[in-house]
């Protein structure tokens, strides 16, 4: 529900005034000279509450001052707390309570005072009038107030409901980022790993030709079959992901880092897995991790190393999980190898772990990456 504005506030209460004049001229009979002054003072006191929302103490010394003029000049009653309640009203709901609250004391004082100086009967003046002249006052500086904090809670809620939709709407684009970035590794590991096979593959295939030895040749073809039929199956699943085809196919695994090394040394590169401790309950993220790196890894041996062999060691425990990836090629003056996607990936990858990753010149030649998990203290 809106608020309702100042101006139409100011109206509303306007309006009420004018008819307490009107009325009260009306029950007293006055003069039309009388009549007239009090109509004066009347729209006098409208005009002020149409401003009082802009200028809220301003209005109310203005209105009180106009109340003390008009008992001076002995016209219409209309009581203390009837014109008066309408700009402490306004006051307080613009929060100048205090203000209001003084005003309307003062107000009281002056009045009591004045009647006592009349010679006006004590009991009444102080037991029934000022009790519930005040008791008026008091109920619309409080109605004003709770208003004023009525609707700054109001505002409150909407800013914090902006604030959650806004943190939702930046989660959500972290989220599309998280999986674009996801996916744009799967995509580099996967096509770049098969392409560097099937490169490796041709050339033996075509060396195979030109040597006139078909097995070397069928055996080639074969590789590139598979690793080219692996690669497709990842790319549809990937794609299916993009298209919202069904849910996200299984990401490779340490189940399948066999096969991986398979492939690599049905290329013609001798590739030594060992493999040490509790690695049958891996967490699921870890394992594709695992599979990740080791692909990338050998991926950067075909393609820059030229290495003749490759040494791939896993080593697990209750509470970490040690990989190291060593070829006898070229070491860190390969092209590429320092400065590529690959090993940026590795790296983004292991650091959603907690885990560190060091490539560099290996010992004795050759480069080696080493990869260091935490497991959190046990293995599952």
């Amino acid at each position: 529900m809106q608020a309702t504005s100042p101006i139409r506030t100011g109206a509303l209460l306007a309006v009420a005034v004018l008819g307490l004049i009107t009325a009260a001229v009306v029950t007293d009979g006055a003069s039309p000279a009388r009549a007239a002054l009090a109509y004066g003072f009347g729209v006098g006191w409208a005009v002020l509450l149409l401003v009082a929302g802009r200028w809220p103490v301003a209005a109310l010394l203005a209105t009180a001052a106009g109340i003390l003029c008009y008992y001076v000049l002995d016209l219409p009653p209309v009581g203390l707390a009837g014109p008066a309640a309408a700009v402490l009203y306004v006051a307080a709901e613009r929060g100048r309570v205090v203000p209001a609250a003084a005003v309307g004391g003062s107000l009281l004082v002056v009045s009591v005072t004045a009647r006592l100086i009349e010679g006006d009967d004590i009991s009444v003046v102080i037991g029934a009038e000022l009790g519930t002249e005040a008791a008026l006052m008091l109920a619309v500086i409080t109605l004003g107030d709770a208003v004023r904090n009525r609707r700054s809670l109001r505002v409150a809620l909407l800013r914090q409901t902006a604030a959650e939709q806004e943190e939702r709407r930046r989660e959500a684009a972290l989220q599309v980022e998280a999986e674009r970035l996801r996916i744009a590794r799967e995509l580099h590991d996967t096509l770049g790993h098969t392409m560097s096979v099937i490169t490796l593959q041709s050339a033996v295939a075509r060396e195979a030709l030109a040597d006139a030895e078909p097995g070397q040749v069928e055996t080639a073809l074969a590789a590139i079959h598979s690793v080219s039929g692996s690669a497709m199956a990842e790319l549809r699943a990937t794609l299916g992901t993009l298209r919202r085809a069904g849910p996200r196919a299984p990401v490779p695994g340490f189940a399948e880092l066999d096969a991986l090394v398979d492939g690599v040394r049905r290329g013609g590169l001798p590739v030594d897995l060992r493999v040490d401790g509790p690695v049958d309950a891996l967490p699921t993220v870890v394992g594709s991790t695992v599979y990740r790196i080791v692909q990338e890894a050998l991926t950067n041996v075909v393609r820059h190393a030229r290495a003749t062999r490759v040494a791939v060691t896993v080593r697990a425990t209750a509470s970490a999980l040690a990989l190291d990836v060593v070829d006898d090629g070229r070491g860190a003056s390969a092209d590429g190898v320092e400065r590529g996607q690959g090993l940026r990936g590795m790296s983004e990858r292991v650091a959603l772990l907690g885990g560190t990753v060091d490539a560099g010149g290996a010992e004795g030649g050759g480069f080696r990456v080493a990869v260091r998990l935490p497991l959190g203290g046990v293995v599952t």
